[in-house]
């Protein structure tokens, strides 16, 4: 912002960044408000506005243009007047200024959940897609078709490899290994294991989209949603494409989340609050420096603070 002017302002200058909190702090008089409120925000309120339909803006009120000479990448501005009193525990800005349903809605709806483990995106791919993708790769690449169903649990998984076994199932890719079922005759119990069974092996062709999408659907039916394609052209080493129809990590099946909903982003709703504090956003915690703040002190002598003043009793929940 350059040259404002705006009741008592000296042809003020001042860069102010984005995505910080900034404090304008001041005497009385000295234009504290004159710049945030009757220059900053009356000008990205009046750009807003500007920016709606001629309908809308007859139902707003337009605040007058500050005196400035120029105001560069200034957004939408929401000023919250100064009240008396202390507000609620859900009282936030958002709530304050009626955008917070919306804010729900624009998250729930347009929002991208991404892996807490890894940040990768996280969204659903359907069967199609996937194919698509895996046609993609070089005509004559050799892939195999893997159903994740153990990642990096320990046991010895017997009752799951008998299944397979009974289910039709030949091999199974075992802790990066593949292996005949019939042949593997125990895992170490002891010892943390990753099991994707095999369930397709062919190379890409333009003539094989059926078998793929088949064998595809297929995995993701035995997996939950999740498959591997293991790729290899050449003689290169096979190198994985993880891929996912449910919403759920491809490389980390325990970040799974279920559909997007305003709830979850509501602190007021049980699926969106918090845990620890219940979306209030405050914790009750004990300070024992404060409890006890003379450990040499004995009982009788005062040693428990909060037992000091109306009576020797402590009340705990």
């Amino acid at each position: 912002m350059t040259g404002a002017r705006q009741h008592n302002l000296q042809n003020i200058d001042v860069a102010i960044p984005h995505a910080a909190l900034t404090v304008v702090t001041g005497p009385s008089g000295s234009g504290k408000s004159s710049l945030a409120f009757d220059t900053l925000y009356a000008e990205g309120q009046r750009r807003y506005v500007e920016s709606l339909s001629a309908y809308a803006r007859q139902f707003l009120e337009q605040m007058p243009k500050p005196d400035v000479d120029r105001i560069e990448g200034l957004p939408p501005t929401i000023a919250i007047e100064q009240r008396l009193g202390t507000p609620g525990p859900r009282s936030t800005v958002a709530t304050s200024t009626e955008i917070h349903d919306y804010l729900r809605v624009l998250f729930a709806r347009a929002g991208t959940p991404e892996c807490w483990i890894c940040g990768h995106p996280i969204r659903r791919q359907s069967t199609a897609e996937i194919v698509d993708a895996v046609l993609a790769w070089p005509e004559g690449t050799r892939i195999m078709v893997l159903a994740p169903m153990v990642h990096r649990q320990r046991g010895n998984h017997a009752e799951l490899l008998d299944h397979l076994l009974h289910e039709g199932f030949v091999r199974a890719r075992i802790d990066g290994e593949v292996r005949l079922l019939e042949e593997v005759e125990g895992l170490a119990p002891g010892r943390a294991h990753s099991i994707d069974v095999v369930v397709d092996r062919l190379v890409v062709r333009p003539g094989g989209r059926d078998r793929l999408a088949d064998s595809l659907e297929t995995a993701t039916r035995l997996s939950g949603g999740r498959v591997i394609v293991a790729c290899r052209e050449g003689e290169n080493d096979w190198r994985d494409a993880p891929f996912s129809t449910a919403l759920v990590c491809p490389r980390h099946p325990e970040a799974t989340i279920g559909e997007l909903s305003p709830q979850l982003f509501s602190f007021n709703a049980p699926q969106g609050a918090c845990e620890t504090c219940n979306g209030l956003g405050v914790t009750l915690e004990l300070d024992p420096d404060l409890i006890v703040p003379d450990p040499n002190r004995s009982l009788e002598a005062g040693a428990i603070a909060p037992w000091c003043g109306q009576g020797r009793k402590l009340k705990a929940p």
